[in-house]
């Protein structure tokens, strides 16, 4: 089947599937759920995206996830997903990956602890194949974006940490040398400079070795 549309084929997918763990432990996979899962998979193929692994959602899945470090995490789940999604939270607490969940599930209540939880695309009854790609570009698309405002948000925090050190280092060079706040700026940047470290850093070590003294 020839792949439609501009997918990456270097986006790595895992899918998540609550009826697989039932099915490995003697259960049976709802119907309806079966339709959803091959309606996916036929979505994905046709898109021409990398289906890496279908895991089952059971207490293994953080360790799974973490060794195939998949690109994008899709949960197909006909019912209540939270369970399911506290465990790839834990799986992508230190590298966030985007999350499309395809569900029948459309309480409030569901799709807000979702949102909570980080997922970029809540989708109810809505799991068709020709609908597969236009989901996860726009989830894509939303996940960039946010990790984007996170970044510039961050180093915004940083900035003003670094500023809050430098201050407090050059009230230090200025209290000990009696000099101007300019001088001390002036004296600092010297300093960075002759030691070939960032403003920051060089305010850092002076405040420790002042903490150090007493």
């Amino acid at each position: 089947m020839k792949p439609q549309g501009s997918a990456s084929p270097h986006l790595r997918i895992v899918v998540v599937n609550p009826a697989q763990a039932a099915a490995g432990s003697g259960g049976e996979a709802p119907a309806g759920q079966a339709l959803r899962s091959a309606a996916l998979r036929i979505g994905l193929l046709e898109s021409g995206y990398d289906l890496v692994a279908s895991l089952p959602a059971d207490v293994f899945l953080p360790q799974r996830i973490a060794q195939l470090q998949p690109d994008l995490i899709i949960v197909d789940s006909e019912s209540d997903a939270r369970d399911i999604l506290e465990h790839i939270v834990i799986a992508t607490r230190d590298e966030r990956r985007p999350i499309v969940l395809f569900t029948e599930d459309d309480a409030p209540a569901s799709m807000d602890a979702a949102l909570e939880a980080g997922v970029s695309a809540y989708i109810v009854a809505g799991l068709h194949p020709g609908r597969v790609k236009p989901v996860l570009d726009v989830a894509l698309a939303r996940f960039r974006r946010e990790r984007k405002l996170l970044d510039e948000l961050e180093g915004t925090r940083q900035k003003l940490a670094e500023r809050k050190l430098v201050d407090r280092a050059k009230g230090l060079v200025m209290a000990r040398y009696r000099l101007t706040e300019e001088q001390a700026y002036q004296r600092l940047r010297s300093m960075a400079m002759n030691k070939n470290m960032k403003l920051a850093e060089i305010a850092q070590r002076l405040i420790d070795v002042e903490d150090l003294l007493g």
